[in-house]
């Protein structure tokens, strides 16, 4: 489908393109020769992203930016209507999302804000263009961006898990009603390894060896979705397919063999789990 939708032309859309993946995957589309639109909140990070894009872009490309706040629906509508007056939706990348500490029973303002821009962010865009998207029946191709942490639900950040977890489920469901429909749309669910983005880079101000760069996870991404894989699991300089493999295996495991919750990280199992985790 990734492949058809590029031949026909049309607009992609990419929140959250003011740095990071989102700013790599808009020069990727706008260099395939697709209009491109850039959404992100305003200031000089979306406009230097802005200037990046244009300058990759093919001579025939438009490329604009257009500031908006994922979470708020109108203005996530606003920018939905400014798109369509442009022409056609070919991708639609839901990438924007935020980092904020968390635990399960404190931090109700940084859960609210989580769910907010990171779940509601991909269902504003969802309800805001797919819609218009079905009705132009022409190929497209949705990417959600979600997280191996709304998989595996590592300890540390209950809120930032719950809300990609609840992004794959959406994706998953997105992707089955789109077939029930026979809309000629892809859904991906894009699940980033260690990727050194500016959200990274506030706390780690120098790229560690494992992560990869924006323009490595990018290339894999737009590899696989062309392939049409729906689960995007990208790999890094540490972690292996293999072993992202072994990791949501035994996850799944603790419901099939009723162990304790997130029983990776207890430590009755930890040699059990790293015995796992290495065999092949």
């Amino acid at each position: 489908m990734y492949q058809e939708t590029i031949k026909r032309g049309g607009i992609a859309v990419v929140t959250g393109s003011a740095s990071g993946v989102g700013r790599v995957a808009a020069i990727r589309f706008a260099q395939a020769g697709l209009d491109v639109v850039l959404a992100d909140l305003p200031g000089d990070a979306l406009n230097s992203a802005l200037q990046d894009v244009r300058d990759a872009a093919t001579p025939d490309a438009k490329v604009i930016a257009i500031p908006t706040d994922v979470s708020d629906a109108r203005s996530v509508n606003s920018l939905a209507d400014v798109v369509f007056a442009e022409g056609q939706v070919a991708v639609l990348m839901n990438n924007a999302g935020i980092a904020r500490p968390t635990s399960s029973w404190t931090d109700a303002d940084n859960w609210r804000q989580l769910i907010e821009v990171n779940l509601f962010g991909v269902l504003n865009c969802v309800q805001s263009f797919l819609p218009r998207m079905i009705e132009a029946n022409r190929p497209a191709v949705v990417i959600n961006t979600g997280s191996k942490q709304g998989f595996t639900n590592p300890p540390g950040n209950a809120g930032y898990n719950t809300s990609k977890a609840a992004v794959k489920a959406m994706s998953e469901m997105l992707a089955h009603e789109l077939r029930e429909v026979q809309a000629p749309i892809s859904v991906h669910l894009f699940i980033p390894g260690f990727t050194y983005t500016n959200m990274i880079a506030s706390f780690i101000p120098e790229k560690p060896a494992g992560a990869w760069t924006s323009e490595q996870t990018v290339d894999f991404f737009l590899e696989r979705i062309a392939a049409g894989d729906f689960y995007v699991l990208c790999p890094d300089n540490d972690v292996s397919p293999m072993r992202d493999h072994r990791r949501l295996e035994w996850s799944l495991q603790d419901v099939v063999q009723n162990r304790p919750a997130l029983s990776r990280w207890h430590a009755e199992y930890k040699d059990e789990f790293v015995e796992f985790e290495n065999s092949t």
